[in-house]
Parts: C-alpha cells; structure tokens; sequence
C-alpha cells in the first residue's frame, strides 16, 4: 500500500496532483512554527513554505495547516521539502486567530467527521457547544458530539437528551474512560480514506480518547485539575493513521471559539423556520411587535436562552439585520472571495463552460 494512503489520500487528490507534474505529493500531518512534518509515499519528511508562496499569500487562512495535501519540491541544500502548492480544500475548520483582528486561522483541512468534544462536568456548557456546532457545520464537515468524562455527571440521560436537542443534525456519543466499547462507538466513523479531528476545550479528554483509538500513548494526558478543570496538554496539531482506517487529528484545546464563520441555519433551523413567520422581515427578535420567536418564547416552546446565543451568535458572524437571503449571499462571497466574489466566479464557470 502507498504509505500516502494509510494518511487518507483518495482518488480526488490523486487527480490534481497530477496538474504538478514537476513535484511529490504529500500531506501535513503537523505543524510547528515555520515548519511542517509531511506524509510522503516513501516516509515522512520536514517541510516549509516556499518564499514565491509566503511573498504571494496575504492571508492566515491560505496557509498549510495540518490534513492539507501540498505539492512538495526539494531543497538541494539541506534536504528539507518545500511546499510549493496546498491542494484545493475539501472541508477547512477556523477559529479566530489571537492578535490578528479581522483574521481567522485555518486549524486543520479535509476533514470528513468533527468530534466535538465537551465533559460533562463544570465544562458543560450548551451556549459553548451551540458555537462549536455552528463553526464545525460552516467547515464543509460533519460534527459528531463527543460527551466525555460521563461518570462525572450527575444526570446523564438529560445531558445527553440536552446535547441531542441543540445538535439538531448531529450524533451524541457519551462515554466515559471505564468504558469498554469506546473503540466500538467510534468504529463507524474510522474507515480507510476518512479523516476526523478532535475538537473541544483544554482538558476534555481529548488526548485521552485518541490515546484509547489508537491503542497507544501516542499523546500526553493529565489529571483533571480543581474545580474539574484538565490542563492543557496538546500544544500543536497532529495527525496520526487508526488502527481501523482513517488518520485522526488531535487539536490544542480552545478556550475561545471565534463565530467569524458560522452555518446557523442548521443549528438554529428552528429559530430560522419561525423568523420566517416575523410580522417584519427585518425583525430583530428583541422587542418588535407580531414577532414569532418572541411568541414562542412567551408560549415556553422555545427557550430564551437559546434565543440569546442565536443572536449573539448572529452579530459576531456579521449577519445583524440580514435576511436569509442575504445570509446566504454573504456566505457565498466569503466562500467566493480568493477568486474575487460572486460576480467573478460566475464569470470564471461560464467561460470555463464555453471552453467545453
């Protein structure tokens, strides 16, 4: 088996590798400041970034990160790889990068599964799991909600009853360290050519659990701390090939998540269904008369603190005061925006379907 494969490489990636003639395919599997360590068919290699690439990219997001598949070329002087090109993105994952305003920083690409992980103790938290969910959806990926440290909590049953009723489309798994069938809870999700990242505050158990999937401690782990606090262990992203199929993404642990790209609509999709039934099309769903939601609030069928972090939600990503319509045309310039917007873009796919 070509080693590349064991690291997820599919048929899609095969297929535009082959437009870089001139150079090796390979894939991140970590990342660390100013360097990469690379998957390759031969065995894995140090890598850094081209300086054409570094001179022509002006933003966080179009840099490697860890699951990206990048065209590698060779240094004569030292030997290190150099990362000429990053494969088109299939699902990116993002948060908000620290001291770069306006910025977000891609956190790991190509992801097929989003395990959020969230304990279930003093970290318990829907307002913070309904973020996670509306950021992982936006990737391109599917989230899994991973419910950890269950022999903590005191009413199991009602968290995971909690968990199911915000995460709409989403699976709930909970589990806890002494059980016996963590491996077969996730075997579903572990197959050859898929890849999932592990997603969740410092302290979850994150490491932990991948230690337990991969059958090996490959990663560091600490106790929980006071007042149920873990500490930070995972400092870096890495990627590591399961004993089932399919390579696993460690992340280090958020303590903040920013909302710059969200999918509210899936998370949400209730709150959306009745904003459609507002009295005003640009309700605000905070004190105008004939709206919906209010309503419903009032009735005790929609519960106000999920209103609330609809809303704040809403106005960090932007989209105060917009429409559904207008929502999904401002995603769509986002999704847009490296080839110049909308307008370019339907440009580009109309002279690309004359060439035909």
């Amino acid at each position: 088996m070509n080693n590349l494969e064991k690291y997820g490489l599919t048929e899609r990636f095969k297929n535009e590798a082959t437009m870089y003639p001139e150079y090796q395919i390979g894939r991140i599997v970590a990342q660390y400041r100013g360097m990469y360590r690379v998957a390759t068919k031969e065995g894995e290699r140090t890598a850094e970034i081209s300086g054409k690439f570094r001179y022509e990219t002006n933003e966080l997001v179009q840099f490697p990160t860890v699951g990206d598949f990048v065209m590698l070329g060779d240094n004569q002087s030292d030997g290190v790889a150099i990362i000429n090109q990053v494969l088109t993105r299939k699902s990116l994952f993002l948060r908000k990068a620290v001291g770069m305003t306006g910025q977000t920083q891609p956190v790991a690409a190509n992801i097929d599964y989003v395990f959020i992980c969230m304990s279930l103790n003093q970290n318990y938290n829907l307002n913070r799991l309904e973020r996670y969910l509306t950021v992982a959806w936006d990737s391109g990926a599917t989230p899994v909600v991973v419910l950890t440290k269950a022999d903590l909590c005191e009413n199991l049953k009602q968290a995971v009853i909690d968990a199911e009723r915000v995460s709409a489309y989403s699976d709930v798994i909970a589990l806890s360290i002494y059980d016996i069938d963590v491996e077969e809870k996730f075997a579903s999700y572990l197959k050859c050519g898929v890849t999932v990242a592990f997603i969740g505050s410092s302290g979850v158990g994150k490491s932990t659990l991948i230690n337990r999937l991969l059958g090996t401690d490959v990663l560091v782990t600490s106790e929980i701390g006071k007042a149920d606090k873990g500490r930070h262990t995972t400092t870096g992203r890495e990627m590591f090939p399961s004993p089932f199929g399919g390579v696993l993404i460690d992340t280090p642990g958020m303590r903040e998540l920013g909302a710059d790209s969200v999918d509210l609509e899936k998370v949400f999709d209730d709150i959306e269904k009745l904003a459609c039934s507002c009295r005003f099309s640009d309700c605000t769903h905070t004190n105008e008369p004939g709206c919906a939601i209010l309503q419903a609030v009032k009735d005790g069928t929609l519960e106000q603190r999920r209103v609330d972090s609809y809303l704040k939600l809403k106005t960090e990503a932007g989209y105060e005061g917009l429409n559904a319509k207008e929502i999904e045309n401002k995603k769509l310039e986002r999704m847009f925006k490296e080839v110049g917007g909308m307008k370019n873009a339907r440009k580009f796919a109309k002279e690309k379907r004359k060439r035909r």
